[in-house]
């Protein structure tokens, strides 16, 4: 990659993040959002574009601005918190969920329907073979941009443009009625959409990648670094936001909606009917070249990030690790992966918003005040009901629980926890500011 070309690197840059957060889940959760959203596509869509597509943008600002990892980021809620966040997260989006996904959804959506093989040999030489290749891409941290900038991204851009433009122009249906979630609120059922895509954490964990991207083709630190950082989140975020509401749009018009259960069904049909069996063999290239860099990046990520917390082991030992892992994980199967990392996902989301949205505000506040309990209270507030939350999914004490959180406004979609932790924060900003107008006090006197 050119070093002399500032906007070359951006852009190359950005086609990297795309096409590592353009992973299974954001394949196939927006066709599924077109069928079910029906005449009420319009808030849902803008929902899921809000957590899919803004969040991780802000996250990768988030990162730039706090400096240079997660781990720095998340200090800010104190060191304990800083460690053990940033620790469950990069394992969460790493080996014990989003990396075996990407083997697993790789088999059993593009691999298995193209070849007819299902067994566990079968998975077993098919998740070999991925995580190997993954694990060779990401063996040069340095060459990630061009392996996947230059090369994977261009040719799943090709294909989905193929596949969207050809699907568009052959179908002519209308949408139908919304699902009852989507009828009664569907903006914030798109909120909810958009939050599974896993991308608000994987982009606190891409961000060490671009970062060192930008380094490498020499962005100096400071205010370039930030700069390049967020135009390569904004960039990715934009091609993102458009390829969601074309494949959105290809579940409103696609012949019996209402037949599907699933995007990947969806659109597998709609390659099927749009082009034949040649748009099967390039649905499956689709998916299969989306894993494939999303799983580039996250064992990147992820080794990068646990070679800094335990230098004594070494990035290339760590990728090895966690590719291993992967492969066991993906060929145990989906349902396996999902059961381990449903808990922990829904775990963390609040405490990564609510440090992302505080990061974001502080520089804006800086001048009459300096976060510090403003981070603790409202991270630990969040971390609190959000374990709640999570202790009652899994049967925990529930008689309890639900006494305690299910007062509080959006509990029955899963956001109860924003007024408990936006009152926290208040109270944060009232104690910072009280705290440093007593210091100017003693300072004057």
């Amino acid at each position: 990659m050119s070093k002399k070309n500032p906007l070359l690197t951006i852009t190359v840059t950005a086609l990297m993040l795309f096409s590592m957060f353009f992973g299974a889940g954001n394949l196939i959760f927006p066709p599924m959002l077109g069928v079910e959203a029906g005449t009420s596509f319009t808030p849902a869509i803008v929902g899921f574009l809000g957590t899919g597509v803004l969040l991780p943008i802000l996250a990768i600002v988030a990162i730039a601005i706090s400096g240079n990892d997660m781990r720095d980021l998340a200090s800010r809620g104190g060191v304990f918190f800083g460690v053990v966040f940033s620790v469950v997260a990069y394992l969460s989006i790493g080996a014990f969920y989003a990396l075996p996904r990407t083997g697993a959804v790789s088999y059993e959506t593009a691999f298995q329907p193209l070849t007819g093989w299902d067994s566990l040999a079968a998975s077993a030489a098919f998740n070999f073979c991925f995580f190997g290749v993954a694990l060779l891409l990401a063996w040069n941290p340095s060459a990630i941009v061009d392996n996947l900038g230059k090369f994977l991204t261009p040719v799943l851009l090709v294909l989905l443009l193929v596949l969207v433009v050809i699907a568009l122009s052959k179908f002519d249906g209308i949408a139908g009625v919304p699902s009852e979630k989507y009828a009664e609120a569907p903006l914030a059922a798109g909120l909810l959409e958009g939050y599974l895509t896993m991308d608000s954490i994987a982009s606190l964990a891409f961000g060490i990648i671009v970062i060192s991207a930008l380094k490498h083709n020499s962005f100096p630190n400071g205010s370039a670094l930030v700069r390049g950082t967020i135009l390569a989140g904004i960039g990715a975020g934009v091609i993102l936001g458009i390829i969601y509401v074309a494949l959105g749009y290809i579940g409103q018009i696609i012949p019996d909606p209402s037949r599907y259960v699933n995007g990947a069904g969806l659109l597998s049909d709609a390659a099927n009917l749009a082009m034949g069996y040649p748009g099967q063999i390039v649905f499956g290239l689709i998916v299969l070249l989306a894993c494939l860099s999303t799983a580039v990046g996250l064992i990147a990520a992820t080794s990068e990030f646990f070679s800094s917390l335990m230098p004594r082991v070494t990035y290339k030992m760590w990728a090895v690790v966690f590719a291993l892992m992967s492969f066991a994980m993906a060929t145990m199967g989906l349902d396996t992966v999902l059961a381990i990392a449903a808990p922990i996902i829904g775990f963390i989301y609040p405490p990564a918003i609510t440090l992302i949205f505080i990061t974001l505000i502080e520089p804006l506040a800086r001048p009459w005040v300096t976060f510090h309990w403003t981070f603790r209270l409202a991270i630990w507030v969040a971390v609190v009901w959000s374990a709640l939350v999570t202790f009652d999914s899994l049967g925990w004490g529930s008689s309890i629980i639900v006494p305690l959180i299910s007062w509080t406004p959006l509990h029955d979609v899963a956001l109860g926890w924003v007024l408990p932790t936006l009152l926290a924060f208040v109270v944060g900003v009232g104690v910072d500011a009280v705290q440093r107008h007593r210091r100017r006090a003693v300072a004057a006197a």
